[in-house]
């Protein structure tokens, strides 16, 4: 098997109007360490929780919930409520799902200009 070329600074994030479309299950599309990990970090990149714990319950879909469950040593249940949001999750619950999911979080500095559009959008 080749290795992927894929770079994700290939694919600029597009603002497109979705009006009208259909919401498509991500989990189908899922199947790669390197697609898992570049879709969480997207995800991240969006700088609302609940868009990562969107994220997050669709690889675990993708990779079945019970395994993941069983992994990151949570019941079923537990991981449901952690995944469906609303409530803080606690750094220590989505480090053992991260984990469990087989990616990490990782840090890299965020160039200037990229910064300054961060900064004002939270402004």
């Amino acid at each position: 098997m080749s290795k992927s070329t894929f770079n994700p600074e290939d694919m600029p994030i597009l603002d497109l109007d979705t009006s009208g479309t259909s919401v498509h299950e991500a989990s189908r599309f899922l199947d790669s360490p390197e697609v898992i990990s570049e879709y969480l970090a997207q995800s991240m990149k969006s700088q609302d929780p609940q868009v990562l714990m969107k994220a997050l319950s669709e690889v675990a879909k993708a990779q079945g919930v019970n395994k993941v469950a069983e992994a990151a040593g949570v019941n079923r249940e537990s991981l449901y409520k952690t995944l469906k949001g609303g409530s803080k999750t606690r750094y220590e619950t989505i480090q053992k799902l991260m984990l469990a999911l087989g990616v990490e979080l990782t840090v890299q500095p965020i160039p200037a200009g990229q910064r300054r559009r961060l900064k004002s959008q939270q402004e």
